[in-house]
């Protein structure tokens, strides 16, 4: 049975087929995401710590650190700053360091530069999982030399130097691939975790039939793990978390045992509450007096705090209905116990009828 250990100092996490769905934390990205750019550009890792917290807090496997972010005050200064090899090498090592001193899960090093792979492979400790490796040549040629010095795990991406082809066959052909050339240099097929491209449903109408049937292929074909970008599927379309809570526990029967993926439902904005407020008092409903975080639960609204989301609901169902939560116990722990960073309650589910 095919299994990818990662660890940190103090904790061993096991990817593999008959082990729980393993959640890797996408949070900390800078990509897409200004403010937190931003922050880092000013040397400030409130938000960092913040999100690393609340994803452990919410389930959390292990946490994909990313080191991609744009420094555009730092570039009119100083044109070294529009490098990303520049940029991200002393960011990667600083990011490591600052996120395994307040959490204790595996890191997931997450960067398109390989010396900012090596930084934080350098910096991290116990033994990460590294993403990522492509079929591109010099890509190979980059990366699997990190792999087998820091004897460490690798992601795959099912693309090469032609690009990411739409043809499944295709995406098959480029995992194994790097699976033959990753043995060239002594890395083990368990130690390959494999993305197969997740396309958006939107778009392609196949794109699920498509992983789940790749997904297939590379455990029974090439033994591997795999893993995807989760969202990836449910892109461009209305009630993304509907699409995404089925599809995780589809690609897991098919296979997959692991995402990268956003594990938190992030707090319900002010203006929500302000607006759903309005709306009851022109209904000329009377309520107590209660806090935000009462009434965004009468209503239905969320949490004013980062919880578990519902894609970590139908995770857990899955893992216990697959039989990788033997006899319930995480699924009742998950409904019983506080999944906000620190404080809350997840729901209990609701009683069966006869």
């Amino acid at each position: 049975m095919t299994r990818t250990i990662v660890e940190s100092a103090t904790k061993t996490a096991i990817i593999g087929f008959d082990q729980p769905f393993c959640v890797i934390g996408e949070r900390i990205n800078p990509t897409g995401r200004k403010k937190l750019a931003a922050e880092l550009e000013a040397g400030n890792f409130d938000t960092v710590l913040a999100d690393a917290r609340a994803q452990v807090a919410a389930g959390a496997t292990m946490l994909d650190i990313n080191s991609g972010a744009v420094f555009s005050n730092k570039m009119a200064e100083d044109p070294r700053y529009a490098d990303n090899n520049f940029v991200e090498p002393p960011l990667m090592k600083e990011l490591v360091e600052r996120v395994q001193e307040i959490v204790d899960v595996p890191l997931c090093i997450d960067s398109s530069v390989p010396a900012a792979l090596e930084a934080g492979l350098a910096a991290a400790k116990g033994r990460p999982l590294l993403n990522s490796v492509t079929g591109e040549e010099e890509r190979l040629e980059r990366v699997l030399p990190l792999v087998k010095k820091y004897n460490v795990p690798v992601v795959a991406i099912s693309n090469d130097d032609t690009g990411i082809s739409e043809d499944p066959e295709v995406r098959f052909a480029v995992a194994k691939k790097i699976v033959q050339r990753a043995a060239d240099f002594g890395i083990p097929a368990h130690d390959i975790v494999v993305d197969p491209l997740v396309m958006p449903i939107g778009a392609m109408g196949t794109a699920g039939l498509q992983v789940f049937t790749l997904v297939r292929r590379l455990r029974e074909e090439l033994g591997v793990n795999t893993t995807c970008g989760a969202s990836n599927i449910s892109f461009g379309l209305p009630n993304r978390h509907g699409i995404n809570n089925a599809f995780l526990p589809m690609a897991m029967v098919a296979g997959m045992t692991s995402a990268i993926m956003n594990p938190i439902a992030l707090p319900v904005p002010a203006s929500k509450i302000a607006e759903k407020r309005a709306e009851v008092e022109a209904a000329g409903v009377v309520l107590p007096e209660m806090d935000d975080e009462a009434f965004c639960k009468l209503f239905g609204l969320g949490s004013t705090r980062p919880v578990a989301g519902k894609e970590m609901e139908a995770i857990r169902a899955a893992n216990f209905l697959t039989n990788n939560d033997p006899s319930g116990g995480e699924w009742i722990k998950f409904n019983r116990a506080p999944v906000a960073a620190g404080e809350g309650r997840a729901r209990t589910g609701r009683r069966a009828r006869g």
